[in-house]
């Protein structure tokens, strides 16, 4: 008897919140975020800039050079 397989078509999904969501949490505005990224602005500018720690700008710019801009994962 042969056995059947059958792949469901699954939406993808988010392992994590995206950078959007990341930079709104910590009161970064996303798009002077990512054009400072652009700039290749250091974390400390950046942190300047935005009011937050270096920590967390090199958190959020880890964040978009590993994941982009979100981490979606799943299959079509």
């Amino acid at each position: 008897m042969p056995v059947e397989e059958f792949i469901r078509s699954r939406v993808p999904w988010s392992t994590e919140p995206s950078l959007k969501v990341k930079t709104g949490e910590v009161g970064v505005d996303f798009d002077a975020f990512i054009k400072a990224v652009e700039k290749d602005r250091t974390n400390y500018e950046m942190a300047q800039e935005f009011g937050v720690s270096s920590n967390v700008i090199a958190h959020l710019k880890d964040h978009f050079m590993r994941k982009g801009l979100g981490s979606i994962m799943g299959q079509d």
